[in-house]
């Protein structure tokens, strides 16, 4: 469930996703930046004071985090990556819509806790959505970079964050987060691409934050049928997974459909939904 030192090649349907949507323990944890909340954004949920991640690896290495427990019951996290690139205002304000405010209702109806993987250029965008999510206790808003650049070089056509760039792209996503006013971010960052290396884990170390990847892959990016999305979904599930989709309507138009497939899918499985803090926790994550 650590991965320390690998990069992700084998999923090319979310890789293609993030290009699109780009174009949309035994020891003790450290914790991650995050920004106090806002003064004027109300009360917020309750959050752990520490939440659960995992312990370095060896060298120092921020540790990679792709699965629960195969044998902690049939408990899933379903994941949404809210992209949008620090280049596309243009394209936010010639209409193009970059978020899912139906997916979200959905959601709160089927009463389905989520973690919501978000750049801080989203944030920015949509201030209210990004502060509605993070005092909402049925989900957690986590960090998706700043630029939804890549940190890695040829991962999928992306633009590339500088080395030494890194760690201040994290760090200014939860400023994002700050002002836009959400409360609790959490310490866990997803690579945009899902692409890394070892150069990338080093440099993010210092910032604390558990990387999360994911076992199971949607196929949400720019499909038409909701079906076969489901089905995808349906059929990768496995005790403990990570469900990768999107939360952006012009590049994901059939996730919420999907979903409201998947959801009662699951459910009669016996599957319980979870965050991704419960699953890291499972694996043995410190608070």
């Amino acid at each position: 469930m650590i991965l320390l030192v690998r990069r992700t090649t084998a999923l090319c349907a979310v890789a293609a996703a993030s290009v699109a949507l780009a174009a949309c323990g035994a020891a003790e944890s450290r914790q991650a930046p995050r920004p106090a909340p806002s003064a004027s954004a109300g009360p917020s949920k309750a959050a752990p004071s520490r939440p659960p991640t995992l312990a370095p690896g060896p060298a120092g290495l921020t540790p990679v985090f792709e699965h629960g427990p195969r044998a902690d019951g049939k408990i899933v996290a379903l994941t949404f990556d809210a992209d949008m690139t620090a280049d596309e205002g243009p394209r936010a304000a010639a209409g193009e819509r970059f978020d899912n405010p139906q997916l979200i209702a959905t959601l709160r109806r089927l009463k389905v806790p989520a973690t919501v993987f978000m750049t801080g250029r989203w944030a920015e965008e949509y201030p209210d959505e990004a502060r509605s999510l993070g005092l909402d206790p049925q989900f957690e808003i986590a960090n998706h970079s700043y630029s939804h650049y890549a940190y890695t070089d040829d991962c999928y056509g992306l633009p590339t964050v500088p080395r030494e760039r890194m760690r201040s792209d994290v760090e200014r996503a939860y400023t994002a987060f700050a002002k836009a006013g959400v409360p609790d971010p959490m310490p866990y960052f997803r690579f945009p691409g899902g692409c890394y290396d070892r150069t990338a884990l080093g440099e993010l170390a210092p910032a604390g934050v558990t990387a999360v990847q994911w076992d199971v892959v949607s196929g949400d990016a720019f499909a038409t049928d909701a079906d076969a999305v489901a089905r995808q979904v349906l059929d990768g599930v496995r005790p403990g997974s990570v469900v990768v989709m999107h939360c952006t309507r012009s590049a994901a138009p059939v996730t919420e459909r999907a979903v409201r497939t998947i959801v009662p899918g699951l459910r009669e499985r016996g599957y319980r939904f979870v965050k991704v803090s419960e699953l890291i926790d499972a694996a043995g994550g410190r608070r």
